[in-house]
């Protein structure tokens, strides 16, 4: 059984889905984990990641945008640093499509599911070697990753009523309306 870095808080509305040694960018993946955020609905994350491979979307670069350009499409983001990882995005979109089906063995309901934790580690790197010039020969490793997700049901949202809305006012406004209330004396 594998272990999970989180424990989701109601077991039995959950489902897992995990990848070990899988061969992809480590540093582009971690950030294609990131734009797909917690608490982001299973539907709008597949979405969002076959849009990324369709380069309709893209991941925002956040910590490892060195060599990344620059897009108008970050703008979603705040950012202007962005890429279109498409190998990461296919192998979380096959994490998330197989928390999907985890979630449907359980029977939960797929329209109310949100990805309640997302991780990616590094895992070991893998050795080859290149041959360089005058019979020199230099590592070439690949930086593989690690990936869990967990997915929940949400709970059914409370609707709140009218007469429970907060009203904001500003300090002009509550000046104005309790200088009206005042009686003015004569």
């Amino acid at each position: 059984m594998v272990r999970y870095a989180a424990i989701p808080n109601n077991p039995s509305k959950s489902a897992k889905s995990c990848g070990s040694f899988l061969r992809v960018s480590f540093k582009n993946t971690r950030e294609t984990s990131q734009a797909t955020t917690t608490h982001m609905k299973l539907s709008r994350a597949i979405a969002y990641l076959e849009n990324v491979k369709d380069h309709r979307e893209a991941v925002p670069m956040r910590r490892y945008a060195r060599s990344a350009g620059r897009c108008a499409q970050g703008k979603q983001f705040g950012v202007s640093r962005t890429r279109w990882p498409e190998k990461s995005a296919e192998f979380l979109l096959g994490l998330l499509r197989n928390a999907e089906a985890n979630a449907d063995t359980k029977g939960l309901d797929n329209s109310n599911l949100i990805i309640s934790h997302f991780q990616v580690n590094q895992a070991p790197k893998q050795r080859r070697r290149t041959y360089r010039a005058h019979g020199r020969i230099k590592p070439y490793m690949s930086d593989p990753c690690d990936i869990e997700v967990i997915v929940s049901e949400t709970e059914e949202a409370v609707v709140k009523t009218p007469e429970n809305k907060i009203i904001e006012v500003s300090t002009k406004q509550r000046g104005r309306s309790l200088a009206e209330q005042r009686p003015i004396a004569a």
